[in-house]
């Protein structure tokens, strides 16, 4: 056991975590030669050059003279993912805090670090790409003494794309980081800290061994779930995964124990044995808390099973997604899911596509409210649909964030006025070193879910990075806006809005779907209303035949005539007619800032 370092990379997005992994693998002869990102296997993950998921991989290393086995797991950057970081840093005893040479300690960088010295990791500071021409190490090592309060000689240079430094890391990971602690011969405990799902061999749990010893074999069964399982193949994760007989304390690995349904793994459960269980299970990381929620609906009514059965497998991979049944007029029925952000909204909806086929219309994001009424009762409410009758409403809270905005001097102004439209009220402003300065503000979160991440992005040239924390409720002055096609209110369009930015987002949505929805045989009004308020309205005019057109000359009379005929084979119509919404005005309307 105290040959074995088990260790994660935690960095902020694009700091180049992955490429640093890759070469890490390089050098411990795990894998020959590699051709970019080893540890980022999903196509996803490959084409945005973002980590989207933990891996976890082992490596064998001779270190003056003796052999150690390190585990390594490479995390996400983005604020987005911050669970599955959660997840690995319980499994750890140690963390790479890696640092990009040109751009410093960003946002998610100083959040991710906070977590880990929560959990007691011992931190290692790597400042990566040191080869880039536009790189500072002095300026950036400053910054991290400051923030860590480490020695400078215990900062160390490295490059993901030269191998720069590889060396060093692996010295210090066997120097520093200590190996894990436990008791060979107490009762067996291990922490799940990750699952996947594959067709063939069912669910696949990782965890690591806290206490005790697990063989292939042996009868084990999750603690808080309480069933009971045959372990029929335990084994290390290399680049594939490699059957082992045993696994002793301190060991990270996977089992195969033929768990056909999702809900009997829970991640940060802990395995034990039937015959000698352990008292009580690990204190694993914290729940997760989804931040947005969109309703998700198949095309085709028929498949509505089957997207149950392919969000369920999705779960296993990804944790942080949760979702109910529900259903909606115009939709039919769906799920109600909760994301951690956009940018994990986006990439479920690729996965579905693309991993299970599933074509998804997905409703206008929002985030929960609390709906006090008249008689003091509270209601949580996730959906617009939900909302009881405004006539019964005493007030409504909503949630609020923390933000911390990590950007130059340069783009404070355009940020302070973006933040300010957002209804956020600044708390303080700190300048952390040279012209950087950090910003926090106190901020609704249903302003942030929409579009505020890339519109920082675009003021600040990509600069400034953002990262937030939940900070209770408060009450606010919400209304909620109607999308109405010839007087039938389209729920899936349906938002809760301040009532200050109502008026203009009414108006611009009845615009952009005007320019959407194909003509019919009859006129479509698109009306935006608040209650029995019609606040904006656009009509599509019919599309018609020049009925007219084979009298020539002759009685005004009796062109007057055939028109009449034909409005009243209009307004047949209307009554019958039904209007399709397409599904690029869903999205449409999604991205209208």
């Amino acid at each position: 056991m105290k040959n074995i370092r088990n260790f994660c990379i935690i960095a902020h997005i694009d700091h180049g975590k992955s490429t640093l992994a890759d070469r890490l693998l390089e050098f411990t002869h795990t894998i020959q030669v590699t051709n970019g990102q080893m540890l980022d296997n999903m196509d996803l993950e490959k084409e945005r050059g973002i980590t989207i998921k933990s891996h976890a991989i082992q490596m064998e290393y001779t270190y003056k003279g003796e052999k150690y086995t390190l585990n390594l797991i490479d995390t996400p950057g983005h604020v987005d993912f911050s669970y599955e970081v959660s997840r690995s840093i319980a499994a750890c005893e140690g963390a790479l805090l890696i640092v990009d040479a040109s751009q410093g300690v960003q946002a998610q960088t100083i959040s991710n670090l906070y977590m880990a010295i929560e959990h007691d990791l011992e931190i290692i500071p790597v400042i990566n790409k040191c080869d880039m021409a536009s790189a500072m190490p002095e300026e950036v090592e400053d910054e991290i003494i400051e923030l860590l309060g480490c020695k400078r000689e215990e900062i160390i240079r490295a490059s993901g794309k030269t191998g720069m430094g590889v060396e060093e890391i692996l010295a210090a990971v066997i120097e520093r980081i200590p190996h894990p602690e436990g008791d060979e011969e107490a009762p067996l405990q291990a922490l799940i800290f990750d699952s996947v799902f594959n067709s063939f061999r069912g669910i696949i749990a990782y965890f690591k061994i806290e206490n005790g010893i697990i063989r292939t074999g042996d009868k084990v069964k999750f603690f808080n779930t309480g069933k009971e399982y045959a372990a029929d193949e335990v084994g290390v994760l290399k680049m594939d995964m490699v059957p082992r007989k045993e696994l002793r304390t301190g060991d990270v690995g996977y089992i195969i124990s033929g768990i056909k349904t999702s809900k009997e793994v829970k991640v940060g459960d802990t395995i034990t044995h039937i015959a000698r269980p352990c008292d009580k299970a690990i204190a694993g990381f914290e729940e997760v808390k989804p931040m947005v929620f969109a309703g998700v609906y198949p095309i085709e009514a028929e498949e509505f099973e089957d997207l149950r059965a392919s969000l369920e497998k999705l779960q296993l991979n990804d944790a942080s997604l949760t979702f109910q049944p529900e259903s909606s007029l115009a939709l039919g029925f769906g799920f109600r899911c909760g994301f951690l952000g956009l940018l994990h909204m986006e990439i479920v909806q690729e996965r579905l596509d693309r991993e299970f086929n599933m074509n998804v219309i997905t409703t206008v994001p929002n985030v929960s409210y609390m709906i006090y009424d008249k008689q003091g009762e509270v209601k949580e409410v996730h959906n617009p649909g939900g909302m009881p009758d405004p006539t019964l409403i005493d007030h409504i809270e909503e949630p609020y964030i923390k933000a911390s905005i990590i950007t130059t001097t340069d783009y404070i102004g355009p940020i302070m006025t973006l933040c300010l439209g957002k209804r956020g009220e600044l708390i303080k402003q700190e300048y952390i070193s040279g012209n950087r300065v950090e910003i926090f503000y106190n901020m609704p979160l249903g302003e942030i879910v929409i579009d505020f991440y890339d519109r920082l992005k675009s003021i600040s040239k990509g600069y400034a990075s953002f990262d937030y924390h939940p900070n209770g409720f408060r009450p606010s002055k919400l209304v909620k806006l109607d999308i109405m096609l010839n007087g039938e209110p389209v729920d899936a369009l349906s938002t809760l809005i301040h009532f200050d930015n109502a008026y203009d987002m009414g108006r611009r949505m009845c615009e952009k779907l005007q320019e959407l929805i194909p003509r019919q045989q009859f006129d479509i009004a698109i009306q935006a209303a608040i209650g029995a308020k019609i606040i904006a309205r656009e009509t599509i005019k019919a599309v018609r035949k020049d009925v007219t057109a084979k009298c020539y000359g002759g009685d005004v009379s009796r062109k007057r005539k055939l028109l009449e005929k034909q409005k009243k084979g209009k307004k047949r119509m209307k009554q019958i007619g039904n209007v399709e919404v397409p599904q690029k005005a869903f999205l449409a309307v999604l991205k209208l800032d």
